[in-house]
C-alpha cells in the first residue's frame, strides 16, 4: 500500500512538471491541463471500478495550503517603495471596484435565474467575484514589471477582500448591521495581528539556526491562518503582511531597535526561504488542480443552466474589467484585461457556501466551466503585445522595446 501511494504521488508531481513544461511551450495554461488530467483519470478509473474516496476530504486542505503559499510567494516578490504608491493605489482600486461590480451583477443574476433569496444569492455570488491569485500571479510571469506587480497586488487584495466579505456575510446570516460589524472589526483586528506576528517572524528568521529552519516557520504560519479563520478574521492579511515585511526590511529602518533585528546574513537566508516556498507552492497547486479535476463530476458540466450562468458571468467579468481599467487609466490594459481568473479561492469559498445547504439549487458545473474559461482567457494576455505608455518619452519607449522579455510561465 505504501509503495502504491509513493508511486502515485511521485508520478503526479512528475506529470505536473511535464505539463508545466508543455504549457510554457504551447502557451496553454497548465491549470487547464491539470484539471483536464484529473477528469480523464476519473473517467479511466471509473471504468475499472476504482474510486479514490480520500480526494474529497483532502481537497479543501490541499487548497488552503496552496492558497497560503501562493499569497506568500507573491508577497515575497513585492518591493514597497514610495515611487510605487500610485501602482498600489490603482491596483487596490481595481480590486475593490472589480469585486463590488461583479458581486452586484452575479447576485442579481442568481436571484433572477435560480430564484435564490437575495442574501443566499449574495453568498453564492461572492466566490465568483474574487480573482484567484493562485492562477493570476504565476500567469503574470513574463509581463512587463509594472503589469506583473499590478497583478500581484490586485489578485492578493481581491483574495483578502473576498475572504473577509464571505465569512462576515456567512456569520451575519444576511443581517447588514452584523455584517458591517464583523467586516470592519475583523479587518482591523486582522491588520493589527498581522503586523505584530510579522515582526515576530522577522525576528525569528534573523535568529534561526541549524539545519531545520524554515519548516517550523511555515507550520507556524499555517497554524496562525487556521486560528485566524476560526476567529472570523482575515488570515490572508497575515500571510500578505508577513511576506511584504520579510521582503522589505527597510520598512523597519525608522526605529533603531527594529533596525538591529536585521542580521548580516539575512539576504542569503531570505533567498533560501523564497526557493523553498516556490518549490512547495508548485507541488501543492499541482496536486490541488489534479485532485479538483478528479473530484469534478463531468455530468454536472452538461447542465444547460451551468453553461448559461458561466457564459453570463464570463461576459460580466471582462466587460466590467475593461471599463474599470480604462477608468483608472491602467497601463498595459490590453494585456491585464484578460488576467482575471477564477480558481482555487473560488472553489474553496464555494465549497464552504455549499456546506450550508442553502445553495443546493446552484448547478455546480458552472463553477468548473468558469474556472476553465477564465484560466484559458488568462493565456491570451501573453499573446497580446504590450502597448507603450502615452506618457513615455522616446528613451523610455526605446528601453521598453529593447528590454529582454522572459518567456511566459503558465505554471498554474
Amino acid at each position: 500500500m505504501s509503495e502504491t501511494a509513493l508511486l502515485a504521488l511521485s508520478g503526479l508531481l512528475l506529470l505536473s512538471y511535464a505539463l508545466d513544461v508543455f504549457g510554457r511551450w504551447s502557451r496553454l495554461p497548465s491549470v487547464v491541463l491539470l484539471i483536464a488530467t484529473g477528469m480523464v483519470a476519473r473517467l479511466a478509473l471509473d471504468r475499472f471500478g476504482v474510486q479514490l474516496s480520500f480526494v474529497e476530504p483532502l481537497l479543501p486542505v490541499i487548497g488552503t495550503i496552496g492558497l497560503i503559499l501562493i499569497v506568500l510567494e507573491g508577497a515575497l516578490d513585492l518591493e514597497l517603495r514610495r515611487e510605487r504608491a500610485a501602482l498600489i493605489a490603482k491596483s487596490s482600486g481595481a480590486a475593490v471596484l472589480g469585486f463590488v461590480v461583479t458581486l452586484a451583477a452575479f447576485t442579481l443574476l442568481l436571484h433572477l435565474m435560480l430564484g435564490l433569496e437575495p442574501k443566499v444569492a449574495a453568498l453564492a455570488a461572492i466566490p465568483f467575484a474574487v480573482i484567484s491569485s493562485a492562477v493570476a500571479i504565476p500567469s503574470a510571469t513574463g509581463l512587463p514589471d509594472g503589469a506583473r506587480d499590478f497583478v500581484i497586488y490586485e489578485s492578493a487584495l481581491s483574495d483578502i477582500i473576498g475572504v473577509l466579505v464571505f465569512y462576515a456575510w456567512l456569520a451575519a446570516g444576511g443581517a447588514l448591521r452584523e455584517f458591517a460589524g464583523d467586516l470592519l472589526g475583523g479587518g482591523l483586528l486582522s491588520l493589527l495581528a498581522a503586523v505584530l506576528i510579522a515582526l515576530m517572524i522577522f525576528y525569528l528568521i534573523n535568529r534561526v539556526a541549524g539545519h531545520v529552519r524554515f519548516v517550523p516557520l511555515l507550520a507556524g504560519l499555517m497554524l496562525l491562518y487556521a486560528t485566524g479563520k476560526a476567529l472570523h478574521l482575515s488570515p490572508l492579511v497575515l500571510v500578505l503582511v508577513c511576506g511584504l515585511l520579510l521582503n522589505n526590511p527597510h520598512l523597519l529602518e525608522w526605529n533603531a531597535r527594529l533596525r538591529a533585528l536585521h542580521s548580516k546574513g539575512y539576504d542569503q537566508t531570505l533567498t533560501e526561504f523564497k526557493s523553498l516556498v516556490v518549490e512547495l507552492t508548485f507541488a501543492t497547486k499541482s496536486l490541488f488542480f489534479i485532485m479538483l479535476g478528479y473530484w469534478t463530476d463531468v455530468h454536472h458540466m452538461v447542465d444547460w443552466r451551468a453553461w448559461v450562468i458561466a457564459a453570463i458571468m464570463f461576459a460580466v467579468i471582462y466587460a466590467s474589467r475593461t471599463g474599470i481599467l480604462r477608468m483608472l487609466r491602467i497601463e498595459d490594459e490590453r494585456q491585464l484585461v484578460w488576467i482575471a481568473p477564477r480558481g482555487l479561492i473560488t472553489v474553496l469559498l464555494f465549497l464552504s457556501a455549499a456546506e450550508t445547504g442553502a445553495i443546493d439549487e446552484f448547478p455546480f458545473g458552472a463553477v468548473m466551466l468558469l474556472v476553465l474559461a477564465t484560466s484559458t482567457a488568462t493565456a491570451l494576455a501573453h499573446r497580446i503585445p504590450a502597448a507603450a505608455s502615452p506618457a513615455s518619452g522616446p528613451t523610455e519607449a526605446a528601453a521598453t522595446a529593447t528590454a529582454p522579455r522572459l518567456p511566459p510561465d503558465q505554471n498554474l
